[in-house]
């Protein structure tokens, strides 16, 4: 009992044990209170960004969207990018996007409301009118110029100041890479991909049948043996090659049934199918032509192949990984300035990215008025055109030179490698950032441009990110200057301050 009583105390004197403190239930719903006063506060994150965004120019890029004279008013640019930035700075749903502005009065000022809205501004769908308003080279011009508007530390570079970064009129830091970016679809397999074919097909049979209203009968499809044939496979974990091959072939003989007499159908009939209906029609053409031929040559590539129905745009990108060695969805270039990041190219089709060096070059003279001094990439940019391009521009290139490797390197040629491996670190650094924080690691858009639409402005909220940082680092360097005398700088949308007193 003593030694109980003397731990009691040892962990009282320790602070190691405390008293539960119970819940007030006594307040009600009709007694919460309400901490604004009727107005809202002047440091809000959303008050201070809708303040430094310029609406009215945005404006001029959203209104080439709408005719002048027809039709019935839309929502105005405010809400449609607003509402678009808040979706991706805060990544979410189109549903819950609405639900959040409906109840965050900050969010509605940010969208341009004059008084709080108890009910929804408009619906989730809308969104997707919203996406569908914008070409990527809008989204693009959207991102230009907010970073001219709100950048306004006048560099395009950290280290502009830095001798080995300022020859030949050159000055700042190219960095440049391309990633794939993973369109949300099934992993794709032959064998699904003609299973999800003759499904569809058949669809396509019953709404012409009931269309036409003949006394026809419908043509049979055989569907229930089908998906019989397609389950006994699919079910099993591991399928030999012999196994798999035939049951390949009687979906193809499934799927082209069903087409022939679709054909027959609109040949015989004057009902026809509606755009959307004939659209998956062609895919459905389109696909069983590229899985006959793989199937009749025993291959397993082809030309523009389609892995995906609902998505049929997406294509297969080989990048190589462990993870992921092929991915499926979209291909974009990447340019990073000074810590902003810019989409150069956007393509479904595999390429390669060391075509972009030159275009990336000149994009960099047209948003800054100069050549870079240095362009910070990986070995395959490093061709013999590229590097010629680039000496004759007197721009450093930071890859290993060709040829065979030196016998003796020196140490400071040594630390100039490593030096140029770590400069090429941020952009890495933007590719994760942008794929674990906004998600660009499954676009759950269904269109192209509405896929397209969605990359670009994930790149336009990274960039508000950072900019907003580095506007809270000039005013702490404004405010405290005279106490600390040091430098501050922004990189890989992550906070990073270096102090360094007298």
């Amino acid at each position: 009992m003593q030694r109980n009583c003397d731990k009691i105390y040892k962990s009282l004197a320790h602070g190691e044990v405390k008293m539960l403190r119970k819940m007030d239930r006594s307040g009600r719903f009709e007694n919460f209170l309400l901490p604004f006063d009727g107005k809202l506060k002047k440091d809000n994150r959303w008050v201070k960004l809708a303040d430094v965004i310029p609406w009215d120019d945005l404006e001029e890029i959203y209104g080439k969207k709408f005719s002048p004279k027809m039709g019935r008013p839309g929502l105005n640019a405010r809400i449609a990018i607003g509402a678009l930035i808040i979706k991706h700075r805060q990544n979410l749903t189109d549903e819950e996007t609405v639900e959040q502005i409906m109840e965050n009065p900050y969010l509605q000022y940010f969208l341009g409301y004059e008084e709080f809205l108890e009910k929804a501004p408009f619906d989730a769908s809308t969104l997707v009118y919203f996406r569908t308003r914008f070409q990527l080279e809008d989204v693009n011009d959207i991102n230009e110029l907010l970073v001219k508007t709100m950048d306004k530390s006048g560099k395009t570079s950290r280290n502009d100041d830095d001798d080995d970064d300022n020859c030949g009129g050159n000055s700042g830091k190219l960095l440049i890479d391309a990633t794939a970016v993973p369109a949300d679809i099934k992993y794709p397999t032959d064998h699904d991909l003609l299973n999800t074919a003759r499904e569809k097909s058949e669809q396509l049979i019953d709404e012409l049948h009931s269309k036409c209203k003949t006394a026809s009968k419908k043509p049979r499809t055989y569907r229930q043996n089908a998906r019989r044939d397609y389950l006994r496979v699919a079910k099993k974990r591991k399928v030999k090659k012999n196994i798999l091959r035939s049951a390949i072939r009687k979906q193809l003989s499934y799927l082209s049934r069903n087409l022939n007499n679709i054909n027959m159908m609109l040949a015989k009939h004057d009902c026809g199918l509606n755009e959307k209906s004939k659209e998956l029609l062609d895919v459905l053409h389109t696909v069983y032509t590229q899985q006959n031929e793989m199937f009749g040559e025993r291959k397993h590539s082809v030309a523009n192949r389609i892995v995906s129905i609902s998505q049929p745009h997406v294509r297969p990108i080989v990048r190589g990984k462990a993870s992921a060695p092929v991915e499926f969805g979209a291909k974009i270039s990447v340019s990073v300035a000074d810590g902003i990041a810019y989409i150069d190219r956007l393509s479904w089709d595999a390429f390669n990215e060391s075509s972009d060096l030159v275009t990336q070059v000149e994009k960099f003279k047209e948003r800054f008025g100069h050549y870079p001094a240095s362009v910070h990439a990986d070995k395959i940019y490093g061709t013999r055109e590229n590097r010629k391009f680039l000496a004759d521009k007197e721009i450093k290139f930071s890859g290993i030179p060709l040829g065979r490797p030196k016998a003796d390197v020196s140490d400071e040629e040594k630390l100039e490698q490593r030096q140029a491996e770590l400069d090429r670190i941020p952009i890495e650094g933007k590719f994760g950032n942008a794929k674990r924080r906004f998600s660009l690691d499954r676009i759950l858009a269904k269109l192209k441009n509405t896929a397209e639409v969605w990359i670009g402005f994930i790149f336009i909220v990274m960039n508000l990110v950072t900019l907003e940082a580095r506007s809270f680092l000039r005013l702490f360097q404004k405010l405290f200057w005279s106490q600390f005398q040091g430098f501050f700088f922004y990189e890989n949308s992550g906070l990073v301050m270096k102090i360094i007193s007298r």
